[in-house]
């Protein structure tokens, strides 16, 4: 079942009830009541904790209970909590997510150099197989030349096929802005791809905690102050799929603000279609098969992630 994302961009007061979130309205005055709200305040909503897998806080005045949030990290609910100027900034995830943790955490840390780099090639591929189809999304042309790096990546990705790769893709991207430039801190759109790629991120963190693993050992990344290593590995695949949403927006006539209308858009990253082993399902489901074959690798009953594609 498609779990779902909660967005939440005004003041609040969340808490849990029988297995329940509770969404309760500030007082009049628009300012957030003290501790012991009483029971007469105004209930907006409620939503049932095993429906959420992601629930996005981006108000400085929203009041989280402490019950509310140990409920849903035994749910395997992700927590994204945004700073004053509406970015993504905090994840939160539960410590634990599967029945045979601890058998899957020493698979993933003993997992052979030799391994890891197979798995890295057969991620950059897909991620460039991926780019190729976007481009072709975006351009109504193919670009064989996407094709053949991605057949090129040897193991490990030791040609570094995937900056290659890079390069030309974003160069290639947005036909009506040739003058685009991919960073942290460049123009927009830029600002809305990093929204949707921190969905991204969490999503595929959820997974693989979901499946036993550390989000935190990577099998490329290694960034000694990054604790989602693997989940940036993982991720890299499913990056077109987020171009293609924030594309899409630029094609229907939506600025590169970030506003609520965007952010309402952005969200629906989770429920975005994407094919994998000839059928059809949300990213959010894919997302859990991958991670799930994932951990076969690391034990040694697959050779090969299950990715998805576009077509």
């Amino acid at each position: 079942m498609i779990k779902k994302t909660l967005y939440f961009g005004n003041p609040a007061y969340l808490s849990c009830k029988s297995k329940q979130l509770v969404i309760k309205k500030p007082d009049a005055t628009g300012d957030m009541p003290d501790f012991g709200i009483p029971d007469a305040f105004t209930v907006i909503k409620t939503i049932p904790i095993e429906d959420i897998g992601v629930i996005i806080l981006d108000h400085q005045q929203i009041t989280v209970t402490q019950s509310l949030m140990s409920t849903l990290l035994d749910n395997n609910s992700a927590i994204i909590t945004c700073d004053s100027k509406h970015l993504p900034t905090g994840l939160i995830l539960p410590l634990t997510g599967h029945t045979i943790q601890n058998e899957r955490f020493r698979s993933q840390l003993e997992a052979s150099l030799p391994l890891r780099k197979q798995l890295w090639q057969q991620t950059i591929e897909y991620k460039i197989r991926n780019q190729a189809s976007m481009l072709y999304y975006s351009t109504g042309q193919y670009h064989n030349n996407m094709s053949v790096w991605a057949s090129s990546v040897k193991s490990g990705d030791s040609g570094n096929m995937e900056a290659r790769a890079a390069v030309y893709y974003w160069k290639t991207l947005f036909p009506d802005n040739p003058d685009f430039i991919r960073g942290q801190y460049e123009e927009g759109p830029n600002n809305l791809l990093n929204y949707g790629y921190a969905i991204l991120r969490a999503i595929i963190a959820r997974a693989l905690v979901g499946s036993g693993m550390l989000p935190t050992f990577g099998i490329h990344h290694h960034n000694r102050y990054n604790a989602y290593c693997l989940a940036d590995d993982i991720m890299e695949p499913y990056r077109p799929f987020v171009d293609k949403v924030v594309f899409d927006l630029i094609k229907q006539g939506y600025g590169a603000e970030l506003d609520t209308s965007v952010k309402q858009k952005i969200l629906t990253i989770p429920s975005v279609e994407v094919l994998m082993d000839g059928i059809r399902r949300p990213l959010m489901v894919a997302a859990s098969q991958t991670t799930a074959s994932l951990a076969k690798c690391f034990n040694g009953e697959l050779r090969k992630v299950c990715y998805p594609s576009f077509e």
